[in-house]
């Protein structure tokens, strides 16, 4: 609800904003500091100490989607601010639309927007014209970058060259060394097959082309033991980013006109659809942080003939694309009404995850009845485990007994707690370590993007020069190492943050204990499963037994 505060009690919010942290420059530290500075200037000493601040790093201009940026509109549509400073007008928004939307939302709620260096103010009439021819600008300024980068993929699509990334199953990378007209050393990349990989990729089509069924095609992978190149079980969404990439695909005359008919651009004559080469296509996605990863339309793809071996015809390759969008409809769909309280922490004396499976039946109080199924039972059709499902209204039920007797038990579970918080005091100082070998890694990483932008936009000045295959060569050597050190920082961050309990989260499980009872009295199914999560860990169903993990020990409930 937005209720009018009097003038003399709002404040003036202070947005800043960076892409990515270089701990110099425009920093978000720098940008602070500025607006401060014009709010003692302008609006008189002390109301900068009064200013609420908003800040997003590591987040693109090109969208609102920014936490810290929808924290301060949720407070100025409560009519907390009279004014909102910024040090530079795209640290708002490059884009057109959302900055105009923006401007005239503040003007509705009588909010001035001010950007330092621009030198615009919209409470006068001057200030908001300048401020949208700005806007335009900056938007302009967006799109030229985002044609050099389209331009730069065309280039490179013509040479039909693996850029890096993660090496789709089938292929390995290798370095190819070549010497140039001009007698120079060039480094390239290309796809090399492997024939054990390439025979799995082959299976993964004959049996979803065979079943029509991702399920069942995951379900008959795990029974013949046939395993990722990371040792694991095929899933429905591993299979299906095989069965989609086009990587795979001969280019033979069914390719070509399977791209030429969708309008994608090619990079290659229909002579260079050889039946033998595989395909590599670019911009098949779109990436933008704090999104879910968007899939193109083929028609935006930039498809090319590559230098490595394709394995599937092109008229296989068709038809998988067309079964695939046929069953699109048929996908899972969770129950919208879930009462099952262990859903995530349940497991199966297999390893996997249990998961509830409602039946059309209730139960003698008039609630659903449902029961736990092992996932690993479900995918693999009983061939790789074949444990027996539990009665999850009778499961449920036991577990909160189970957890609820600890009321009467204080000394004992403060006793596992303290074991607990040992274990956290001996790791703190090893998560300090981690976290600071992987701030210095985020900060070689971000340099190493910064240098392939710089020369991504110098290949537009250097035309068809010579130079140009020196700047792309170092392109590639700095994009495969910004793709090790990222590899690298992901394990480190899964070291850094483990399982075990911090100070703050211990002392909260301590004083909600002697409460959980009564807090489930009148609960709803949500209320009731946070509840749980406070004090269990983990459930590991045997087939007979149910065991409850209660912070790193373990307590047998008979079912």
């Amino acid at each position: 609800m937005c209720t009018d505060m009097p003038d003399h009690d709002k404040v003036i919010a202070v947005y800043s904003r960076k892409s990515r942290f270089t701990g110099k420059g425009e920093s978000i530290g720098n940008q602070v500091e500025l607006c401060r500075e014009y709010i003692r200037s302008h609006y008189g000493e002390g109301a900068d100490q009064d200013a609420e601040v908003y800040e997003d790093e590591g987040f693109s201009g090109g969208n609102l989607n920014r936490p810290g940026f929808k924290a301060m509109m949720k407070a100025a549509r409560e009519r907390r601010f009279r004014a909102i400073i910024v040090y530079r007008l795209d640290r708002i928004s490059r884009n057109i639309s959302d900055f105009s939307g923006l401007i005239e939302e503040l003007s509705r709620l009588d909010i001035a927007f001010v950007s330092i260096r621009e030198q615009f103010d919209t409470g006068t009439p001057m200030g908001r014209a300048m401020m949208y021819i700005a806007s335009v600008f900056s938007q302009l300024e967006r799109e030229t970058i985002a044609e050099r980068i389209r331009d730069n993929m065309h280039e490179l699509a013509k040479t039909g060259r693996w850029l890096g990334g993660v090496t789709p199953t089938g292929y390995a990378s290798e370095s190819v060394k070549s010497v140039t007209v001009e007698g120079k050393a060039r480094k390239t990349c290309r796809l090399k097959l492997i024939p054990e990989e390439a025979e799995v990729v082959r299976c993964v089509y004959r049996l979803f082309m065979e079943t029509n069924s991702l399920t069942l095609t995951e379900a008959e992978l795990m029974r013949r033991q046939v395993v990722t190149k990371n040792g694991r079980y095929f899933t429905r969404f591993s299979i299906k980013a095989i069965l989609e990439n086009p990587v795979y695909l001969i280019a033979d005359p069914d390719a070509y006109g399977y791209f030429a008919d969708r309008e994608a651009e090619l990079f290659s004559g229909s002579r260079e659809f050889d039946g033998e080469h595989g395909i590599l296509a670019y911009n098949r996605t779109r990436q933008e942080k704090g999104r879910a990863t968007v899939y193109l339309p083929v028609k935006e793809w930039i498809v090319a003939v590559g230098q490595h071996p394709g394995l599937i015809p092109g008229r296989d390759w068709v038809e998988v694309q067309k079964k695939l969008q046929e069953n699109k409809s048929k996908s899972f769909r969770r129950p919208r009404s879930n009462e099952a309280l262990l859903t995530g922490i349940l497991y199966c004396g297999c390893g996997s995850r249990m998961y509830p499976k409602v039946s059309g039946r209730r139960t003698k109080d008039g609630r659903q009845a449902f029961a736990y199924v092992c996932k690993m039972k479900e995918h693999s059709r009983r061939s790789i485990c074949n444990g027996r499902n539990v009665n999850g209204n009778q499961l449920d039920q036991a577990v909160l007994e189970c957890v609820g007797r600890l009321e009467g038990d204080p000394a004992v579970f403060a006793g596992r707690m303290g074991q607990t918080r040992k274990a956290y005091v001996s790791s703190r100082a090893q998560n300090e370590e981690y976290e600071g070998q992987a701030i210095a890694m985020r900060q070689k990483k971000a340099e190493a993007e910064r240098k392939i932008n710089a020369l991504v936009d110098s290949l537009a000045e250097v035309g068809n020069s010579s130079a140009r295959m020196h700047i792309t060569g170092r392109i590639e050597q700095l994009h495969a190492e910004a793709e090790s050190i990222g590899k690298r920082l992901q394990k480190l961050e899964e070291k850094a943050f483990g399982s075990v309990l911090n100070s703050q989260e211990l002392d909260g499980i301590k004083q909600f204990l002697p409460v959980f009872g009564k807090c489930l009295e009148k609960a709803d199914a949500v209320r009731k499963r946070e509840a749980v999560r406070r004090i269990v860990r983990k459930v590991v169903w045997d087939g007979e037994n149910a065991h409850v993990a209660l912070l790193g020990e373990e307590r047998r409930g008979e079912m």
